[in-house]
C-alpha cells in the first residue's frame, strides 16, 4: 500500500507507509508509518495536523518537542506528541534506530509540515 506522507525525507531517514484508513470520527484518519534512522540521522522540526504516538522499535532516539528539553527513548518506549506541536527526532545511538509512528490526523491534510 502506498500513499503520500507529504514530508520530504531527510538524509539517512527511510519511511515505510504501512496503513492509512478513515476513522469512525468524522474528518479524521489513522496513519501508521515505520521510520528507520541511520546512525546520526536527524528529522528537522515539523508538525502534524493531529496527534502522534511514537514507539521506538529499536535503538535510541532523541525527541525535542517545542522548547522543552530533549527526551531520549530506547527500544520499547513511547512518546505522545500533541497536535500541532513542533518537534524533531535524532538517532543518538550507535546503530540503526526505528520507530512506529501512529497518527490520528485531519483527513486530507498534509501529514507533516516543516516548522521553524
Amino acid at each position: 500500500m502506498a500513499f503520500s506522507t507529504a514530508q520530504a525525507q531527510a538524509p539517512g531517514i527511510h519511511r515505510t507507509d504501512l496503513i492509512k484508513n478513515d476513522l469512525s470520527t468524522p474528518h479524521l484518519e489513522g496513519v501508521q508509518v515505520r521510520v528507520d534512522f541511520e546512525p546520526g540521522a536527524f528529522a528537522p522540526k515539523h508538525a502534524h495536523p493531529g496527534e502522534e504516538i511514537a514507539y521506538v522499535l529499536e535503538g535510541t532516539l532523541e525527541y525535542q518537542l517545542g522548547d522543552s528539553p530533549p527526551v531520549t527513548l530506547k527500544t520499547g518506549q513511547a512518546l505522545f506528541i500533541p497536535a500541532g506541536m513542533a518537534h524533531s527526532a535524532r538517532n543518538v545511538g550507535s546503530g540503526k534506530s526505528s520507530e512506529l509512528a501512529t497518527y490520528i490526523v485531519k483527513k486530507g491534510a498534509p501529514l507533516a509540515t516543516p516548522s521553524k
